[in-house]
């Protein structure tokens, strides 16, 4: 186990401030880190259930952070107290200040790339996505997932728990925060992933577990009119639902051989958040294990196809070749698990990776044969919008700048 590197004085935080640390509140319930903290030595997915195992975590400890999208990077984790236990229902989020509302022109922002070029991304994708429906080419390609970024630099220092405060008031969402290490240049920086992700992973209590992935979207509308069409012309296209079913499809057979019951007992359905609306499956099962921990069953399913493509490995090389921007956490995986192994990871988009006075977005979109090049590149600038929001900028610059051609 040479992978496992022992904990030196500086892993222990000083600061106790929650901000600084994790936490995560939605539909599942509310946690939040309390002192002690550590970090867990870091290392890829492939030797986590090891390094958790010689944690040995005792009864109200809890580990909680975020795992990269490449899960050949080291994750990072940290090992606390819980503040809250888990609970049915939505928590009020822990910090009520409201997110200042600076001028525009206080902000510089860096689309990357802008959406022409995302576009000619796509059609680069569809290319290989044809050739993937050749026997034999490009490990047969089905779908693959594209992200672009948005770099936002402003002359203070972004607000964390304001933020934070605004993403949590989506009921349908799960806001969260986890403290990352400082990069390499500013040692000292606090940096921190902040986002509200509607989509669980996985969730594990006792032998029971859920899924909930959400592929196939659709921008909500201003009226009630206009938004149910919406709904409706989502639920009936069959590009969306070959795109969703193909996440379906992939999280069933991997948890299968782990589980000794499996469905989807309501089907595919079409589900929202406040900016979005998503076709959705609940899945549930029961572990042949009831101690298999869920950050293990996390790693295990992370990246689906859902926010990687399908397959994963194929989908995952083309994703580097293509997208300008490293994704770093984006598009990973973050959660919490308790001694006992119980816990909920959710898939880490509609996120910033924020340090000091700059904040990085990213959004993605599934491309299928059948996607409009353009079309997919106003999805993922709906997609910035909720978090544009909660920065306190214009939900529509989503559409006003980071649509239009460079």
């Amino acid at each position: 186990m040479g992978f496992i590197s022992e904990l030196k004085p500086s892993d222990h935080l000083e600061d106790s401030n929650p901000d600084c640390l994790f936490s995560f509140a939605g539909p599942e319930g509310h946690v939040v880190a309390q002192d002690p903290v550590f970090s867990v030595p870091r290392g890829p997915a492939a030797t986590l259930p090891l390094r958790l195992a010689a944690l040995a975590l005792e009864e109200g400890e809890i580990i909680g952070g975020a795992m990269p999208f490449d899960k050949s990077d080291d994750d990072c984790l940290w090992r606390a107290r819980a503040g809250d236990a888990p609970a049915s229902g939505r928590a009020a989020p822990t910090v009520a200040q409201p997110v200042p509302q600076p001028p525009l022109r206080e902000f510089a922002l860096a689309p990357q790339p802008w959406a022409e070029d995302y576009a000619a991304m796509v059609t680069e994708a569809l290319a290989c996505l044809a050739q993937g429906d050749k026997a034999g080419a490009n490990e047969g390609l089905k779908k693959i997932v594209l992200a672009r970024s948005l770099l936002i630099e402003s002359p203070r220092t972004i607000p964390v728990a304001a933020l934070l405060a605004r993403l949590g008031r989506d009921p349908e969402a799960t806001a969260f925060r986890v403290r990352l290490p400082a990069p390499a240049d500013r040692p000292h920086a606090r940096r921190h992933l902040v986002g509200a992700t509607p989509e669980l992973l996985v969730q594990k209590t006792g032998d029971a577990i859920r899924s909930h992935p959400l592929a196939g979207s659709a921008k909500r509308a201003g009226s009630a009119a206009e938004d149910k069409q919406v709904a409706q012309a989502l639920a009936q296209s069959e590009k969306d639902r070959r795109e969703h079913l193909y996440v379906v499809d992939y999280i069933l057979d991997t948890l299968a051989p782990y589980c000794a019951e499996l469905c989807a007992p309501r089907g595919t359905e079409v589900t929202h958040t406040a900016s979005m609306w998503h076709l959705g499956t609940e899945i549930k099962g029961r572990l042949r294990d009831r101690e298999t921990p869920s950050a293990v069953l996390a790693s295990i399913l992370h990246p689906t196809p859902a926010i990687c493509g399908l397959p994963p490995s194929a989908s995952a090389r083309l994703i580097a070749e293509l997208e300008p921007v490293p994704r770093g956490f984006y598009a990973g995986a973050v959660g919490w698990s308790k001694a006992n192994g119980d816990g909920a990871w959710y898939v880490a988009i509609r996120c910033a990776d924020i340090c000091g006075t700059t904040a990085r977005l990213f959004a993605g979109a599934g491309i299928v044969l059948g996607s409009e090049p353009m079309s997919e590149a106003a999805e993922t600038g709906a997609k910035f919008g909720a978090l544009l929001a909660a920065l306190g900028l214009p939900a529509d610059m989503a559409v006003a700048g980071l649509l239009q051609t460079s």
